[in-house]
């Protein structure tokens, strides 16, 4: 999405707070993964059953990153045909509370996916779930049109109400950043840190 793929998750990590930062089972499953950004199509999958995330791949705008509730950790959402076919289609990445399968198929394509790992077992395709409905992944809560920004440093979600004021710090930090040097930094650093120290009375 323009603007977020070039702020990486540390920033908006920084400008966000913890609590838009899913949690660290949420992973790359291969890597380093390149950086992705874009408006969240959101799924939910009841357990067991993967059938929204294959409707899915059919409805996501090209760019969209397909966000799935599902926290089921016994069957694969997903397989390397499902894979190729949203990478085929432009979808920008997968990020899943659950499983895929044919992970050397999906590495192979080079396509992103963030996900709690691998199983070689396929869910069912009987049960509805929704589209576009607000959904937890790893932890967060994600609404359609949140801008879900993820690389190999993590995933953060970015509120869609509030992205151009996260876009307009988290880009004001990176340029502060750019302009301080490594003693400029250790200069500061240190002086924090001797501070922090003496308020405890450290003096060693």
């Amino acid at each position: 999405m323009t603007g977020f793929s070039s702020v990486p998750p540390t920033t908006l990590a920084d400008v966000l707070g913890r609590s838009q930062v899913m949690d660290i089972g949420i992973r790359p499953l291969w890597g380093p993964p390149p950086r992705v950004a874009g408006p969240a199509f959101t799924v939910s999958c009841p357990p067991g059953d993967n059938l929204m995330l294959h409707a899915a791949i059919y409805r996501a705008e090209p760019g969209a990153v397909i966000v799935v509730q599902s926290g089921d950790l016994d069957y694969a959402l997903a397989g390397g045909n499902v894979c190729a076919v949203a990478h085929r289609r432009g979808v920008a990445a997968l990020v899943l509370d659950g499983l895929i399968r044919d992970l050397g198929e999906v590495r192979e394509i080079g396509f992103p996916v963030f996900a709690r790992g691998v199983i070689p077992i396929p869910g069912t395709k009987t049960r509805l779930g929704t589209h576009g409905a607000s959904v937890i992944c790893g932890g967060v809560t994600v609404r359609p049109g949140d801008v879900v920004v993820a690389d190999e440093e993590g995933v953060v979600v970015v509120p869609g109400d509030r992205h151009d004021e996260v876009l307009a710090a988290a880009q004001a930090k990176l340029a502060e950043e750019e302009a301080e040097s490594l003693d400029d930094w250790e200069r500061a650093h240190r002086a924090k840190i001797e501070k922090a120290l003496a308020a405890h009375d450290f003096t060693d």
